[in-house]
């Protein structure tokens, strides 16, 4: 996080402010940037809903949220005192025609009350068929039209497809400027996300040996032990591939595959992903089955607890064929990757909860010890955890101890919560104050988040219109479905939770 505060008088205006989202995260991320002295000294906050709600009704709702959510419950209602005199609500239909202009009013007064134009900061933290109406308001009440000064934060899902998500793309940039547009996705915000970019470019010791010549293959893995909970409505019709490999998986293969670039300028960050993007190999309809699988769990046991299937998870179709779990093999055809095999899959009911990104790296080119020796052999890695634990780990092969050349895999590793006695930010709190500093670097751009909707369109295609590959049931509580293993035993891999069936 910066060492200086922010201090241009900023409003924050939050569509959808009676929903999850805000009091389970933005308001607890505000509140800790409050707290650790970033946010700016003139700071409004506005929600926005269709619900009619008392401002002190919303202010206790929203205090409830950080002692329930945040990674600092309040410890000092001074501190909270001040943040909840900064926040108003407002009851809003952003369907309605006329709506808006108490909007409007309320920032007029804010600014002629501090005598400046503040930044303007509208959050759409609405369900997609609201974003079209709700820019469009802004658009007709003149609100957010300075680019210097006013931006737009659009929450995921961006479109169901890669037509809706042009057609969203179309329409705000017909009433905005793209880079007043910040597409959020909130894994971008994680600490050890934005590691990565250290990692690579900041070691001279790795980057060397970044490319096809010494690494086998790439596997990135984002596994929950949660079920639908109480999202079985908007699951059933969104699935693994949307809702996860669409935008979190694909922004974890950019870091990791992306060229240098010549700065960290926000533009030139995301013009690398999406020279990774365009990279990857386009799937053809009929190599569908051979480079995706998709699973869907049963009742099984998660943690030693007792777990219903998804298809009676509530609200939830009984005959559903949405996928829980989704595996997939891309190449990305370019200098630096051509035949590496990046690997990721994403599923509920898994075993563990775990994002990481393991790379594996190739064997010598000649093995000089005796067989007996290498019995425990696994290729050397480097293993990149996202959650619950950060860090970063190195697998290497070192001696026994003993009188006989026996080689065993041993781990060096790097823990963020040993490492460093400060508190990481959570991922919205990063992103929140990137939003109020105007830098873009980790927001996506129109251009990625269509080029990773064309990736990923054969897939849900052929899913839609084929019989293969099949739905494939997985126990609740497994690693999914068996096809998964099979995905990487034909190029002589496997998923590094099962070492022992692993020797390449």
């Amino acid at each position: 996080m910066p060492q200086r505060p922010v201090n241009q008088p900023t409003i924050l205006i939050i569509f959808g402010a009676g929903g999850d989202l805000t009091s389970r995260k933005l308001i607890p991320a505000l509140y800790n940037l409050q707290l650790d002295g970033y946010l700016p000294e003139r700071f409004a906050i506005i929600g926005v809903a269709r619900k009619p709600l008392e401002s002190d009704d919303f202010r206790e709702q929203l205090r409830s949220g950080i002692d329930r959510f945040s990674r600092r419950p309040v410890l000092d209602e001074a501190h909270w005192r001040q943040l909840a005199e900064s926040i108003s609500y407002l009851p809003e239909d952003v369907t309605d025609p006329a709506s808006g202009e108490r909007l409007k009013a309320r920032l007029e007064a804010i600014e002629a009350h501090w005598q400046t134009r503040a930044n303007r900061i509208y959050y759409f933290a609405i369900p997609p068929n609201l974003m079209e109406p709700a820019a469009a308001m802004l658009q007709r009440l003149g609100v957010c039209r300075d680019c210097s000064h006013d931006r737009l934060v659009v929450e995921k899902p961006f479109g169901r497809d890669l037509q809706s998500a042009q057609v969203l793309n179309r329409f705000l940039t017909d009433l905005f400027v793209e880079s007043q547009i910040y597409r959020i996705d909130h894994y971008l915000g994680k600490e050890t996300v934005q590691n990565i970019l250290a990692f690579r470019f900041a070691n001279a010791l790795f980057e060397p040996l970044w490319d096809r010549r010494y690494i086998d293959h790439v596997q990135i893995t984002v596994a929950e032990t949660v079920g639908v909970e109480q999202r079985g409505e908007y699951y059933d019709r969104s699935g693994a591939l949307r809702d996860m490999v669409q935008n979190h998986l694909l922004q974890l293969l950019c870091l990791v595959g992306m060229e240098p670039p010549i700065s960290f300028e926000a533009n030139e960050i995301r013009n690398k992903k999406v020279d990774l993007l365009r990279a990857l190999r386009p799937i053809r309809p009929e190599e569908v089955a051979q480079v995706a699988v998709r699973g869907q769990y049963c009742a099984g046991t998660v943690q030693g607890t007792a777990v219903a299937g998804y298809r009676d998870e509530p609200r939830v179709s009984p005959d559903s064929t949405t996928e829980t779990y989704v595996a997939l093999k891309l190449l990305v055809d370019n200098w630096r990757w051509q035949g590496v095999p990046f690997y990721l899959r994403t599923g509920k009911r898994l075993p563990i909860k775990d994002s990481s990104i393991s790379i594996v790296f190739r064997s010598p080119p000649h093995q000089l010890f005796p067989a007996d020796a290498v019995q425990h052999w696994q290729n050397n890695r480097i293993q990149i955890k996202i959650q619950p634990e950060e860090g970063i780990a190195t697998a290497l092969q070192v001696k026994l101890p003993g009188t006989r050349m026996l080689l065993t895999p041993a781990t060096m590793e790097f823990r963020y919560r040993e490492a460093f006695r400060e508190q990481a930010p959570e991922a919205y709190e990063t992103l929140l104050l990137d939003a109020v500093r105007g830098d873009a670097t980790l927001f996506m751009r129109a251009d990625q988040v269509e080029q990773a909707w064309q990736q990923v369109m054969p897939i849900l295609e052929a899913w839609e219109t084929q019989p293969q590959p099949p739905l494939l049931d997985y126990p609740a509580g497994s690693w999914g479905p068996r096809g998964a293993e099979q995905l990487l035993a034909v190029a002589g891999h496997c998923w590094l939770d099962a070492p022992d069936e692993c020797q390449s």
